[in-house]
């Protein structure tokens, strides 16, 4: 499940091309002045039902534990435990190097990861460690859970001053449930420290220089790591980035026009197959039937299964659509059929996945995974504290935003969090050799986020899917063009020598 701005997947990054030459070159371990103890790499199954586990040990994975401090100003204070995996290198001859994964989110877990990218990255994946890091506070690392009673924070500020204020009183319950559970180290939990997290790694595995590989908000953290640790990084790719110096929690802010052209893409889409799904015969019909869902869940809640969706979360539901492959957007389809049968108020019997995703949204079940969420969001930038501040901004993006407006423009727990971020938003600018993948329609870190990337580091390529509505593309989207540019970037080291472009496969 990902979905904050998808929960984010943000970032990336530029490159020179003749500087790799020497980074096709093994980087053997060397002793490191600040040098971690090795680590223990054990079988990673905690428990006969841990399946996660399971699959890393019939892959041939590998786990273990580092402790870090939780304040790294602090090297001899409170400590917390890293989980990570490694699969490693088969072809030790032409060994590359450690490759470590972020899955995004912010507070995706990430253990698991290895298993996909090893296959995305086809041959070449044999010459390398493949690493798998959980996040501190997510997943085996030390994780929080802040207690909530629903799953996903996000939420439209509804049609009403009242509706606005009541879902602001629960945001702030949020914030409260969360202080009172995990305010000790609620100020350690953003994106600086996680960088310095994944150095300590990198001295643990004794490498010189490490290759990175992140989506949305993991591209962020690779970003912010070549930041604050220059010269630490071999290759680094960074995927559906977004604009780093937009990050926090009012980063959806502006992504009103992308969510809008996805879902006119998915409504067309939808009418060709009136006859499957019944929501109109035309673009403009199908779109009179999401309209139609609105307005009667703004008249009383939508009885969906076990569930009631009201009018705060139907927009949060319809913004799902930016994802224009077949199977994504039948999913899709399938959601907004069942919606528009509880918006005629007859049976709506949710299909095993839709009903997933509302116990996600709507129970206590998407606690522990949303909670380091918004605690990395929050400690990372301020937000405004006032809500007559999201209350003006919704109300001049309404007009123009009638559906998605009021849910971009809304306040979060942010708005009412018990702690401010210790330190600045990272400046992200530099000439780190980066290859930064995009695809031109993303929903949640925008196209135009990553060219922002683009720009702020020198020394990348864009590598940019045409024609797309997607977010997460290499090694997800299914695009034979941008797989195989990835891994030549990851087998040679070189860099384009310009930015480069990929065209969709007909369907």
């Amino acid at each position: 499940m990902t979905s904050t701005f998808a929960l984010t997947r943000a970032l990336l990054v530029p490159a020179l091309a003749m500087t790799a030459l020497s980074a096709a070159v093994a980087h053997p371990a060397s002793a490191d002045a600040n040098r971690s103890p090795q680590l223990d790499w054990k079988p990673c199954a905690q428990g006969a039902d841990d399946a996660l586990g399971g699959e890393l040990d019939k892959a041939g994975a590998q786990c273990a534990e580092l402790t870090v401090p939780l304040d790294h100003s602090k090297p001899g204070g409170r400590t917390i435990e890293l989980g990570l995996s490694r699969l490693p290198a088969t072809d030790r001859a032409d060994r590359i190097g450690t490759l470590v994964l972020n899955s995004g989110g912010p507070g995706e877990p990430t253990l698991g990861m290895p298993l996909k990218t090893r296959a995305a990255m086809k041959d070449v994946a044999a010459r390398y460690d493949i690493i798998g890091l959980d996040p501190r506070f997510v997943g085996r690392s030390t994780p929080i859970d802040c207690g909530w009673p629903i799953g996903m924070w996000l939420r439209s500020a509804g049609q009403t001053r009242a509706r606005f204020d009541h879902q602001a009183a629960v945001q702030r319950d949020l914030a409260e449930r969360c202080a009172r559970r995990h305010g000790d180290v609620l100020p350690y939990a953003g994106t600086r420290d996680t960088a310095r997290d994944v150095d300590a790694v990198r001295r643990a595995l004794g490498e010189r220089r490490i290759s990175f590989l992140g989506y949305s908000y993991g591209a962020y953290l690779g970003a912010v790591y070549t930041q604050m640790f220059p010269g630490r990084t071999d290759r680094v790719v960074l995927d559906s980035a977004g604009d780093p110096r937009k990050w926090g929690p009012r980063a959806t802010q502006g992504t009103e026009e992308e969510a809008e052209r996805a879902l006119r893409g998915w409504a067309a889409w939808a009418a060709e197959r009136h006859g499957t799904y019944g929501l109109g015969a035309t673009t403009a019909r199908v779109l009179a039937t999401v309209d139609a869902i609105v307005a009667a869940a703004e008249e009383r809640p939508l009885r969906v299964g076990s569930f009631e969706v009201d009018e705060q979360v139907v927009p949060y539901i319809l913004a799902g659509s930016g994802d224009d492959r077949p199977e994504k957007r039948a999913g899709f389809a399938s959601m907004v059929r069942t919606l528009n049968e509880a918006a005629h108020r007859r049976p709506a019997a949710p299909d095993p996945e839709f009903e997933g995703f509302l116990a996600f949204v709507l129970t206590s079940a998407g606690s522990p995974l949303v909670s380091p969420s918004v605690a990395i969001t929050c400690a990372d930038r301020a937000a405004p504290r006032d809500p007559d501040t999201y209350w003006n901004d919704v109300e001049r993006s309404r007009a123009r935003h009638p559906l998605f407006g009021p849910l971009k423009n809304n306040l979060w727990p942010c708005a009412f969090w018990p702690t401010a971020p210790r330190e600045p938003l990272t400046r992200v600018g530099n000439s780190t050799p980066a290859l930064i993948v995009a695809a031109t329609g993303d929903t949640a870190t925008t196209y135009e986020g990553s060219r922002a990337m683009h720009r702020a580091l020198t020394g990348s390529r864009l590598l940019t899917l045409r024609d797309t509505t997607a977010h997460g593309i290499y090694g997800e989207y299914g695009s034979a063009c941008v797989d195989a540019k990835v891994n030549a970037y990851l087998a040679t080291g070189a860099l384009p020598e310009t930015d480069q472009s990929c065209r969709p496969a007909a369907n």
